[in-house]
């Protein structure tokens, strides 16, 4: 069973990292998530759930207004060319349906199957907002607390920039 909202808060305060979130209408795009962007401070993402050819996992978080080529983005990640994975993919890997992958689902990827790739963008941010397993609230969350959070799930982030072509 993946971990609920209420299991992630609660990982977060036992790890002494502190949040602010914000309930709102769903939103599914970043064109949705604009209003979000004026209201709330820090850097905001947008996240890419994707299988390459040869059925490596990877969960891409980028600035929200970061431009990523999907067509060449295999080339700068070193994989087999890449495409959305499915839903029930997602939930089976992340727990999260689409429209709520987040950085933050990686409480759910206990078998460390997905690697992740953070956008260099977001370390320009002492902030950064992220859905909390759920697209209908926003959590912004210290840069280094977020880092903190994701080597406690047993990920290293990779660092990459993605600013390269049309956006996604």
């Amino acid at each position: 069973m993946p971990a609920t909202r209420a299991d992630l808060f609660a990982c977060l305060s036992e790890l002494g990292i502190e949040t602010r979130t914000v309930e709102h209408e769903p939103v599914f795009t970043v064109a949705e998530s604009e209003k979000l962007e004026r209201d709330l401070p820090g850097g905001h993402t947008k996240n890419l759930f994707l299988k390459d050819a040869k059925g490596k996992l990877f969960l891409v978080t980028a600035e929200s207004h970061s431009q990523i080529n999907l067509k060449t983005l295999h080339k700068i990640l070193g994989c087999a060319r890449l495409s959305f994975g499915s839903p029930d993919l997602l939930m089976e890997v992340l727990g999260v349906a689409p429209g709520s992958v987040t950085t933050l689902a990686l409480i759910n990827d206990r078998a460390g199957r997905v690697a992740l790739v953070l956008d260099e963008r977001l370390l320009s941010f002492d902030t950064i907002n992220c859905h909390p397993l759920e697209n209908t609230a926003t959590t912004n969350i210290a840069r280094d607390d977020l880092l903190r959070f994701i080597r406690f799930c047993g990920h290293e982030p990779r660092f990459v920039g993605l600013v390269d072509g049309p956006i996604v």
